[in-house]
């Protein structure tokens, strides 16, 4: 399996002329798509369709970014916005039999409608704990304010999705809930004791059985006062694979965000000799993706071994 150890985000509804020789020539490890690129539940199926007849590949892993709430990609055809996981944190909460009956029906749903339409992994669930100074990017986007609470539904959102032989991808790894910023916009630097992050941050994270993970792009000054998870070769060895044990990919979170303060090359190239296995470019800019599929190695044997066991679990 020869593919590069990225995965592009395309620009519209449709391939364009550039995007197919891109695919053709640089073969990225996946897609991922957003609303801009959802119009229809048709358009949308034979866009994936036509993804897939270029890499000549039937399981192909193509992503799609729907969270629910604020994070909903396929409004264009249901519109699930009022569905966040902070709307089932809190049904929880409430009522935990109502709460396992809507929720399966929710997940099975978004399913439903992701295998039709070709789609293969879902970039969830949001494993960040809600702080009370968390920076409102969070928000609704996290199940609870309780580690407890949101490591058993994220490990239940998991096992629905697996069930339905959808990937997950449980992000941002290893916890973005003390963030004061936005790393779309500024590297956010957490200066928690290591111990606390453990007990409550990390928590929901641990032993994990998602296929993949994304990182937080997110300084942790008491492990690496100098890098974001996503450059930091400490805390990927140290915190994310041996303390929080997670076996699964690790995807970086979008090259283009500012809290990455380098070039997008060597954004990308910093994150893979940290221990990504794969980085992500969202934007669909077809310059960037021409310049990194350029300088973006093949995937390891790692990558090759955990794709194959991912394409086994799909059938």
């Amino acid at each position: 399996m020869k593919r590069k150890a990225i995965i592009f985000g395309i620009k519209g509804t449709k391939l364009t002329f550039k995007e197919i020789n891109l695919l053709k020539k640089h073969k990225p490890w996946g897609v991922i798509l957003f609303s801009r690129n959802i119009k229809n539940i048709e358009q949308l199926k034979n866009l994936t369709k036509k993804i897939r007849n270029i890499l000549k590949d039937k399981k192909y892993p193509i992503m799609v970014d729907q969270e629910g709430g604020t994070v909903s990609r396929l409004n264009a055809i249901l519109d699930l916005s009022i569905f966040s996981q902070g709307y089932f944190g809190q049904i929880y909460k409430q009522d935990k039999k109502k709460f396992f009956i809507y929720y399966k029906v929710y997940i099975n749903k978004i399913c439903d409608i992701l295998k039709y339409v070709g789609i293969n992994i879902n970039t969830v669930p949001v494993l960040d704990v809600k702080r009370s100074k968390s920076h409102k990017i969070i928000g609704n986007r996290s199940f609870s304010s309780n580690p407890n609470i949101v490591k058993k539904i994220g490990n239940l959102c998991i096992d629905i999705y697996m069930k339905n032989k959808v990937g997950t991808v449980i992000k941002h790894i290893p916890g973005h809930g003390l963030s004061k910023e936005d790393s779309h916009f500024k590297i956010p630097t957490i200066k928690e004791k290591i111990e606390n992050l453990k007990k409550i941050d990390f928590k929901p994270f641990e032993k994990s059985k998602s296929f993949f993970g994304m990182t937080a792009h997110i300084i942790y000054k008491e492990i690496d006062p100098d890098n974001t998870a996503t450059h930091s070769k400490t805390l990927i060895h140290k915190i994310i694979r041996n303390n929080i044990n997670f076996k699964g990919l690790l995807i970086s979170d979008d090259l283009s965000m500012k809290a990455l303060k380098y070039s997008l090359e060597l954004n990308a190239l910093k994150a893979l000799r940290a221990g990504c296995n794969l980085v992500l470019h969202c934007n669909g800019n077809i310059r960037e993706m021409s310049k990194l599929a350029k300088i973006i190695p093949t995937i390891d044997n790692f990558t090759k071994k955990k794709t194959s066991q991912f394409y086994k679990f799909l059938r």
